[in-house]
């Protein structure tokens, strides 16, 4: 685990997925999940080098077939602390033989950690660091405290959107966790959720037409501004009844069902040029009062 602390915030980050543990306040009062493992152990895992699960676990590449797990492979994955400071860090991931046993390509994942006033920053940066167009998706999934510290009761928070969203949401097939072909109306009305455990019954929430990159979920007396520029899915979930809601930006998705065709044509895939870079930036500011 790695701590940084600015004097306003503390963070804890383990160096297993690079994962956001702990972010908690010069009071003491902690703004991530409890990690109940009657629930879910996950505090913030970082989605890559894919989004959601599969169709049949398997993606297909050049008329081959590999296997990947839900979410990918970096939030199981040993990060090197690259550059450390009391205030920030930033780790790496490369590719390894493991890893391109799965998928057959030469990146390199750094994310940054960085705190100013009463704002965490993180920054993922991917880098195709071979000869050929590299297909991938990445998301954040940072899940906090349900209700958050001293901001009343569960039912009293809200989630609200920077901007109206209308749009109906999507679905996940639980019998192959793919992306239901059907949407269904948006419980947002005009740019405020309220967050209920029956929301989740049916798994996440999943916005594939997102007007807003940015949003607030917030209680009484308490609340989390969440920016990210340069995500344009969304997915709000929790197990009924946790003490958590995820709040997880993503560039890209589950596969629709019945899925089949090549992965750079998988909605939501970024086809990354050979020595290239694409950036995904995360904030999360506490605001008291």
């Amino acid at each position: 685990m790695v701590a940084i602390t600015n004097g306003v915030l503390t963070a804890r980050i383990r160096t297993l997925g690079a994962e956001l543990w702990s972010l908690g306040d010069a009071k003491g009062r902690e703004y991530m999940t409890d990690g109940d493992p009657a629930y879910w152990t996950g505090h913030a895992p970082l989605l890559f080098p894919i989004v959601g699960a599969l169709n049949g676990g398997m993606y297909r590449l050049g008329g081959k077939e590999y296997a990947l797990p839900k979410h990918g492979f970096a939030r199981t994955s040993r990060f090197d602390v690259a550059e450390r400071r009391p205030d920030g860090v930033r780790f790496e991931l490369r590719d390894n033989e493991q890893s391109r046993a799965v998928y057959p390509f030469a990146f390199a994942l750094a994310v940054e950690f960085a705190l100013s006033g009463a704002t965490l920053g993180v920054t993922a940066t991917v880098r195709n660091a071979g000869d050929r167009a590299m297909p991938f998706s990445f998301g954040f999934h940072p899940a906090f405290a349900w209700p958050l510290p001293q901001a009343g009761a569960k039912d009293a928070h809200r989630v609200i959107f920077a901007k109206d969203e209308p749009e109906p949401i999507r679905r996940i097939d639980p019998a192959t966790a793919t992306l239901l072909p059907q949407s269904e109306p948006t419980p947002v009305v005009g740019k405020v959720l309220a967050p209920r455990a029956a929301l989740f019954e049916k798994d996440a929430l999943i916005w594939d037409r997102l007007n807003s990159r940015a949003l607030s979920f917030a209680g009484e007396g308490a609340a989390l501004d969440i920016a990210f520029p340069d995500s344009p899915n969304l997915g709000i979930w929790q197990k009924p009844g946790a003490q958590f809601l995820a709040v997880e930006p993503w560039h890209g998705f589950n596969d629709p069902q019945r899925f089949d065709g090549d992965i750079f044509a998988k909605p939501g895939i970024i086809a990354l040029p050979p020595g290239e870079e694409h950036s995904f930036r995360m904030d999360v500011t506490v605001r008291r009062g």
